[in-house]
């Protein structure tokens, strides 16, 4: 039996794909409980097209991605934060503050503040790199300074 799978299925399949499976599987479990719709011509054609349509809007974010990521590189985010008399800052930047300068200074929209990784803990005044997560398969580093105040 042919059936068009409304939900990801465990062991099966995941949502939109066409599988073949088991009659007193589909019509017994599968059918009756929502997870999956027959596979006629008129549902095959709306699931096809459906699929069109993600692939589409994918692509999509693909390439706003790549935009988003070319305008991050050029960014350099700037930081002040009080020091110590010995130049040692008082605790520690996170990601997270660096996420929050970013979009304050750039006020670009579709950066994640979660997704914003450091490639060294700042402790201290001078350059470091970060690096933005835009897609999966799409990444942007870019400059934090930190000053002494």
């Amino acid at each position: 039996m042919k059936i068009i799978l409304l939900q990801d299925v465990k062991k099966l399949g995941k949502k939109g794909e066409i599988v073949e499976t088991a009659e007193g599987y589909g019509r017994n479990y599968l059918l009756p409980k929502g997870l999956a719709k027959e596979a006629s011509p008129a549902n095959l054609n709306l699931a096809k097209q459906s699929l069109e349509v993600a692939a589409h809007r994918a692509a999509q974010k693909r390439d706003e991605a790549i935009v988003l990521a070319a305008q991050l590189e050029k960014v350099v985010v700037k930081m002040a934060v009080k020091v110590g008399a010995k130049g040692k800052m008082f605790g520690s930047i996170a990601s997270k503050d660096v996420a929050e300068a970013l979009i304050a200074q750039t006020k670009l929209e579709g950066v994640d503040r979660r997704k914003i990784e450091l490639t060294a803990p700042i402790k201290s005044a001078g350059h470091y790199t970060a690096i933005a997560k835009l897609h999966p398969e799409i990444s942007a580093k870019f400059v934090v300074e930190v000053e002494e105040v």
